[in-house]
Order: C-alpha cells, then sequence, then structure tokens
C-alpha cells in the first residue's frame, strides 16, 4: 500500500529550497510513495521542474511558524501555518506522516493537540537515531520531557522498542536504562522504579547501561528522561565537532601532515560517512495518534530527504499500531498480576 509523507516546506532554516528539493529526491527513492508539499505556493511551485505527478502535490498554508516563535502563539494564532496543516493532513488521514525543520516546541505542542495521544501513553517523547560502534541506537527521550515518572520511562521503552522492532525489522531489540551505573543501587528512585516496571513489561531490557554504553552498541533502545537526554546528545555533538577539528588541524600543520592526509584520505573519508549526522537526521515524535518528524533546522537536502525517509519507514512498517499493541498486552499482563 502506498503511504503519504505530508511535508512542511515553510519549515527550518533554508524553507521551500531544501524542503522540496529533498522531496522530490524522496519520490526518486520510493517510486511507491506520495508527498504533499505543504506551504505558500507561490515559492514552492518554481522550484518544480517539471509539472507534478499524480504522486506529488501542493496544499497552500498562508502562514508560517518562526523558529523563534512561543509555541502557544504559534498554535494559538497561526491556524494555516504550514505547520499545522501539515499535522492536520495526517489527523485528516490523507497522510499517513509529516515531517518538520520548524520551531521542536511549536510543532510537539500542535501535533500533541491536534493528534492526540495514544491511550495508554502520557507524554510524547522525541526519539532519534544515532550511530554506534555496531550500528546505530534509537534513544529516547531527547528533549521534550524534562521531567519524567518511571511509568513515562516504561511507556518510552515500550514506544522505542516497537519503533526499531519496526524499521529495523528485529522481533526483541534490547532495551537499556541510562543510568549513572549498570548496578541496580545506582540512580535515583525514578529510575531505579522505572528499571523495575521494564523487567516486568515483557520486552528485551537489558538492564542499565553507562554514557558510554549509548555508543558502544549495549542497547538498541536507550531509555531516559528528556533531560538528561538532551544533555548527552549535545555534550556528544560537541566531542564529535572537537574531534573533526583537531583532526582538521593536526593534518593541516605543515607541509608533511598534509601529504599524510593525502594517504589517509579512504580512512577519514569512511570516517566522515560513518558519524555524517545527516545520515541519521529525523527524531520520530511517538506516543501520537500520528507519525510526526523532527529534522534539524539547518538541515541540507540530503539530511531532510532522510528525515521523509525515517517517516516513510515508520509508516510503512506500522510503529503506531505495534505500540498500541504492545501497551494493550502490558494492560492484560498487569491485570492477570492483579488477580
Amino acid at each position: 500500500m502506498p503511504h503519504t509523507i505530508a511535508i512542511d516546506c515553510m519549515g527550518g532554516d533554508h524553507g521551500p529550497s531544501v524542503t522540496v528539493l529533498a522531496a522530490l529526491a524522496f519520490l526518486r527513492s520510493h517510486p511507491q510513495a506520495r508527498v504533499i508539499l505543504v506551504g505558500q505556493e507561490a515559492l514552492i511551485r518554481p522550484l518544480l521542474a517539471a509539472p507534478l505527478s499524480g504522486r506529488c502535490r501542493i496544499q497552500h498554508a498562508s502562514e508560517v511558524v518562526a523558529m523563534d516563535e512561543a509555541p502557544a502563539q504559534a498554535m494559538r494564532n497561526k491556524k494555516d501555518s504550514s505547520m499545522r496543516v501539515a499535522v492536520n493532513l495526517v489527523k485528516a488521514g490523507e497522510a499517513q506522516a509529516c515531517v518538520s525543520a520548524g520551531n521542536t516546541g511549536a510543532l510537539m505542542a500542535i501535533s500533541r493537540f491536534v493528534l492526540k495521544m495514544l491511550p495508554g501513553i502520557d507524554r510524547p517523547a522525541l526519539c532519534p537515531v544515532l550511530p554506534t560502534m555496531t550500528g546505530h541506537v534509537h534513544m529516547l527521550d531527547l528533549g521534550a520531557n524534562v521531567d519524567c515518572e518511571a511509568q513515562h520511562l516504561l511507556q518510552f521503552g515500550i514506544m522505542g522498542a516497537m519503533l526499531a522492532a519496526a524499521v529495523d525489522h528485529q522481533e526483541q531489540p534490547r532495551v537499556g536504562l541510562l543510568n549513572i551505573g549498570e548496578e541496580d543501587i545506582k540512580g535515583n528512585e525514578v529510575v531505579k522504579r522505572a528499571a523495575e516496571l521494564l523487567k516486568r513489561s515483557g520486552l528485551n531490557f537489558v538492564g542499565n547501561i553507562e554514557g558510554d554504553g549509548i555508543y558502544k552498541g549495549h542497547a538498541d533502545v536507550v531509555v531516559c528522561d528528556g533531560f538528561v537526554g538532551n544533555v548527552a546528545l549535545k555534550a556528544s555533538e560537541g566531542v564529535a565537532q572537537m574531534m573533526a577539528t583537531a583532526l582538521r588541524q593536526a593534518f593541516n600543520r605543515n607541509v608533511f601532515t598534509r601529504l599524510a592526509a593525502l594517504v589517509a584520505l579512504p580512512v577519514l573519508k569512511s570516517f566522515k560517512h560513518h558519524l555524517d549526522y545527516r545520515r541519521y537526521n529525523g527524531a520520530c515524535l511517538l506516543g501520537l495518534k500520528g507519525l510526526v518528524v523532527k529534522s534539524h533546522g539547518s538541515a541540507d537536502v540530503f539530511a531532510f530527504e532522510q528525515a521523509v525517509s525515517r517517516a516513510y519507514e515508520a509508516a510503512s512498517n506500522g510503529v503506531l499500531e505495534r505500540i498500541a499493541g504492545k501497551l494493550a498486552e502490558l494492560q492484560v499482563s498487569l491485570a492477570e498480576e492483579a488477580v
């Protein structure tokens, strides 16, 4: 069954000059997919090199949510924004997912207001994909929820596991709980209680993992609250930037080091490819009655195309249905325990 992705063409630092070209590149690589380009038609149409095919159409939206706009203001005052219209298309069933590089807070607020929460889920969570020594890992939450209770972390584990099972085709993805140590006695009371809930969840819970375990590939899904997750993510990005700068400076020191760089070029290209954040662009906002994917605001054409592809994979592999099914299964199990 072909799936349709609604694209907020006006969001992000670059707007249609990136989002429209990325959408067209996505269509070329996914011959069964369809897209709806949402935004100001006068800015979108000139970027289309050929007449629109049956797999692509424009949905005009007259307003744009600014990157620094207050979420409440965007939700209340801009009901015809490209972001709101794209989410509405998912609500109406005209699209199976939407992608935006726009204002993160506004996207979360609008998505939660329009789509509502899945039964059994209290809060949505941002779940990006990060590179590891062994492949990649799904990590949530990365900033949507600063303060969490134990049951929220359990819900994050369920959502992340179902996402990994769907898009990575893993029957039992390993779920780890981010903590300051691997021992059960480590961590605050919320994390300790969350570990107990995860052990009883039926998930493939591998226990606590420390920060270095994220990138060593100790789990396929890493669970944490949004405060810890966002700090871990930003610290990791800083380390990666520091390493890239240090390598560049070392190879540019003198003529001999520049010659060494030429010899090492194939290795450096492989290193850069593996750590290229653009390949992992697109964080799924999980827990809603519809799929929403948040792209980096600074994404280029290649990076935004990856976010659209991530949305398509999640929709095509029934992530929402898997989450709902697992939650129902857990409720039955808890009821039986109570008896």
